[in-house]
């Protein structure tokens, strides 16, 4: 079966099922990325998660930044 097939078929599933099948992609995508990134001590307490709720982790990155430098940067720009 062929990418645009498969395609095809999901696009007909009823709503409930291809939001089902988006999830267990996820879920799976998020586990094979997981397996490839340095181990992470605090993704011990996700595991207990729903698969919904799992895929959410790593949606927001968390810059390096000092959110205070950002603020002060920010001020700085608008008010010179």
């Amino acid at each position: 079966m062929t990418l645009q097939e498969l395609q095809n078929q999901a696009l007909q599933l009823p709503i409930s099922d291809r939001w089902r099948l988006v999830q267990l992609l996820l879920h799976s995508i998020q586990q094979e990325t997981l397996s490839f990134s340095s181990p992470n001590p605090n993704m011990n307490s996700v595991t207990g998660l729903d698969p919904w709720t799992q895929s959410l982790i790593g949606v927001i990155e968390l810059s390096a930044e000092e959110p205070t430098e950002s603020y002060v940067d920010y001020l700085e720009e608008k008010y010179s």
